[in-house]
């Protein structure tokens, strides 16, 4: 069984998909096809991957290296929690943050997105991690494609999300861009409902509905966790949270350590699609660190998620912990990236 080479210290994107391509068809006994559908690529560009992987001396008798051990981490979780797909970015040593890791594997998944063209609308989520990764992409033509965010962009303070992506998305990609200009959480439940009806806000929402992939964050519920930082919730609130079990929210929802999605207050006030609209999504998340293992956890358990970006350290964490098994609506794994 053939695999990639020793660690390089330094590699481009193209040649880390090189490798990785090279492990999927040689170790991992995927035809050429499947390799294209695993990494979102065309089948000439995976033959041409292939072929470079060889040519540049990629390949030896036995499975070596950090990509190797990624994907065999990817398999671990993918199978573990029922995702569709897993990618694991590479240790780069950043400690607490892993945020360059997280956001060069999640601006070549995206770039992937956008180069297959089979999703034209993509509702996007807004934070650090995703901020990161349109930060990473390169200049990408996408003008078919409409983002639209899935969140209120807005603080209650009315202030603008520093993290929102969705203006950065547009500039990188010329695509068009709708983001929803009202506060993450309403004031009340008939606040929401009176936002939410709002000439041009309702079609945003509405557009957000029809979006065929939600590529979004994973946020862990703490007094200093990006909520309480960028202003969206109050301390007392994290607080309530807490006393409910919440240890993880998606996109405005909370969610418990066995993976249960919590009825609560503060959920039915976030200008976001509910729950059970989120479960007939293809959701992918990006999320690591050593902090949000829990909140990945839960969130992983619930089985909403699709597939899963994820950084090497944090992988290892979820992989040694116990079998887990998920609640929810169940997802068979294939090998397909999307």
């Amino acid at each position: 069984m053939a695999a990639p080479s020793d660690r390089l210290p330094l590699i481009d994107g193209e040649a880390s998909l090189a490798t990785r391509a090279a492990w999927l068809y040689f170790a991992a006994g995927l035809t050429q096809s499947e390799v294209a559908d695993r990494l979102n690529i065309q089948s000439t560009k995976a033959h041409r991957l292939i072929a470079r992987a060889s040519r540049e001396g990629m390949i030896r008798v036995f499975v070596e290296g950090p990509v190797a051990e990624c994907v065999a981490l990817e398999n671990e979780l993918a199978q573990r929690f029922r995702l569709s797909f897993c990618r694991v970015a590479p240790d780069l040593g950043e400690g607490e943050l892993p945020l360059k890791a997280l956001a060069l594997e999640g601006a070549s998944f995206l770039r992937q997105i956008l180069e297959r063209g089979d999703d034209t609308v993509i509702g996007v989520g807004h934070g650090r991690t995703l901020a990161a990764v349109v930060e990473q992409l390169p200049q990408t033509p996408a003008r078919d494609v409409q983002f639209v965010s899935l969140l209120g962009g807005l603080t209650r303070k009315f202030a603008a999300n520093p993290f929102d992506v969705i203006h950065r998305l547009s500039e990188r990609t010329g695509a068009e861009a709708y983001l929803l200009p009202v506060p993450v959480f309403a004031n009340s439940v008939a606040d929401r409902a009176v936002l939410m009806q709002q000439y041009g806000i309702a079609d945003v929402f509405a557009l957000a509905r029809k979006a065929s992939l939600l590529f979004v964050g994973i946020g862990q519920v703490s007094r200093d966790g990006f909520l309480v930082s960028s202003g969206m919730i109050r301390p007392d609130e994290v607080a309530e949270l807490k006393r409910v079990g919440a240890c993880a929210d998606l996109l405005g929802h909370f969610f418990s350590a066995d993976g249960t999605v919590l009825d609560t207050d503060l959920s039915a006030r976030a200008t976001s699609m509910s729950a059970a609209d989120l479960r007939k999504h293809r959701i992918v998340a990006i999320a690591g660190g050593p902090a949000k293992v829990t909140a990945l956890r839960g969130v992983l358990r619930s089985g909403i998620l699709h597939g899963l970006i994820i950084d090497e350290v944090t992988a290892k964490a979820l992989a040694i912990s116990k079998p887990e098994t998920t609640s929810g609506k169940s997802r068979s794994k294939t090998r397909k990236d999307t």
